[in-house]
């Protein structure tokens, strides 16, 4: 299964904030949106990193409350690792496992298009294995 029907079946909402936002407005925004992450874009809709849950709580247990008005610029993963809609479920989940991140800017054409989490993979991974045991399952019973 490719990265695009996950899309597909989620939706491609991507919730963004720009570098310059404080730690306390990106906490803000991943609970108001329910999200784990969020992508930091440039003036031009660059991707420029990405905000986590994780890097909000590694900044807060270093400084203390007043890392609440430092800037999401200062705490994001910069290293972005991105996936591609034409990937496999099963491609993209070892990178996240090789590279231990939870979320994926998906782009197409150097442009941003979706996020997909590990959440969102293993469920459709988890589907996919109900639908092959269902269909087998009936294949037996019909036989």
């Amino acid at each position: 299964m490719l990265i695009a029907h996950v899309i597909r079946d989620k939706g491609a909402v991507v919730h963004t904030l720009r570098a310059d936002a404080t730690l306390e407005q990106a906490a803000k925004e991943l609970n108001q949106r329910k999200v784990g992450a969020l992508v930091v874009l440039d003036e031009n809709s660059a991707i420029r990193g990405v905000f986590s849950e994780r890097d909000l709580v590694r900044e807060v247990a270093a400084r203390g409350a007043e890392a609440l008005g430092a800037t999401i610029g200062e705490a994001m993963s910069r290293e972005v690792i991105t996936a591609h809609e034409q990937e496999t479920i099963d491609e993209c989940l070892a990178r996240m496992t090789d590279r231990r991140v939870r979320h994926l800017p998906v782009v197409q054409e150097a442009r941003l298009v979706a996020i997909v989490s590990i959440g969102d993979l293993v469920k459709h991974r988890i589907a996919a294995a109900e639908a092959e045991s269902a269909a087998m399952q009936a294949y037996i019973s019909a036989n």
